[in-house]
């Protein structure tokens, strides 16, 4: 069996849009992910900003199958999988492989804090084990800020020597460029892929030989985002990367998720996307009013959405 071809480039952490009950809007979903598609973005879907630690497993199954039923390439795909409990993460992860997605996104088990490195590493060992698939593609997900439990260069280490192939890279959400570059240094010449978790990192990655970025503001700012990827040894590069952190920092201002929500509902004209789960909370109609005219100062557009994001309810 030969290797698994490796993912790379610019993914979003896909938003998932809910209707007014609270349920997963497939619909939207699915046009979402064709338009990011289209726009050079592979998706990350169920990763921080796609809420999905407020979706049960039943519903990332199901959303990632609507997916495949819509006909969307899987081997673009790296569904977020990590869990508390590493029987569900297994599950997601068997769906996950066996449809044929390039990778996993695994956030450590992150309700317990202080765990030793010996019990975060029996965690993703049971994971690989009882998956027990050759094409698993495994990329950690280190996001102290959030998860505080964090992955360390000697669990890599740990996980490389005794799972090569499955232990593809990581997703290194820490913000924190010297901690990016610790294990680009420690790892990338063993193969071993980082993704930097914010587009500001991506061209400094990129010239440390990382593999790109997965990065929230790939929800709305994708062929941007992509066209540094691909074009990072050109003169201009610098200047790109400036202008991405401008357009970052903009939809930032705020909560990112619901912000993200609030721009994707006015360049799709459809403010049903603005709904978050409880306990996070929609911008109030001011923040989403001042992020917007941000962007419209800086002559910022999602061209394409409206059409993708149409739908008939």
């Amino acid at each position: 069996m030969t290797d698994p071809q490796r993912i790379k480039g610019v993914l979003a952490p896909v938003c998932t849009p809910f209707k007014a009950d609270y349920s997963a809007d497939h619909q939207r979903f699915v046009a979402q992910c064709k338009w990011m598609l289209g726009q050079g973005s592979g998706l990350a879907v169920f990763g921080t900003n796609s809420e999905a630690n407020s979706l049960s497993t039943n519903e990332r199954i199901a959303l990632l199958d609507s997916l495949l039923q819509a006909g969307v390439d899987p081997a673009r795909m790296m569904p977020g999988t990590g869990c508390c409990a590493f029987t569900d993460t297994v599950r997601l992860t068997e769906h996950a492989v066996k449809a044929g997605c390039a990778g996993v996104l695994m956030l450590p088990p992150f309700y317990y804090k202080d765990v030793p490195e010996e019990g975060l590493f029996r965690h993703f060992s049971e994971v690989i084990e009882r998956v027990g698939d050759a094409r698993l593609q495994i990329y950690l997900y280190h996001i102290p800020p959030v998860a505080v439990v964090p992955i360390t260069t000697k669990l890599v280490e740990r996980l490389l020597k005794r799972y090569p192939k499955a232990i593809a890279g990581m997703k290194d959400s820490s913000g924190d460029w010297n901690n990016t570059k610790l294990f680009l240094d420690a790892f990338a010449k063993q193969g071993f892929d980082v993704f930097v978790g914010s587009e500001s990192f991506l061209l400094a990655n990129m010239r440390n030989h990382g593999a790109g970025c997965i990065s929230a503001t790939a929800n709305v700012n994708p062929a941007a985002i992509d066209k540094l990827y691909r074009e990072w040894q050109n003169a201009d590069a610098d200047a790109q990367q400036a202008q991405l952190d401008v357009i970052r920092k903009t939809t930032g201002q705020y909560v990112m998720i619901p912000a993200l929500k609030a721009v994707i509902a006015h360049y799709a004209n459809d403010p049903e996307w603005a709904t978050v789960r409880p306990p996070l909370m929609p911008l109030t109609a001011a923040q989403a009013q001042t992020t917007v005219d941000s962007l419209l100062k800086l002559g910022f557009d999602m061209p394409g959405l409206a059409k993708a994001g149409a739908v008939t309810v």
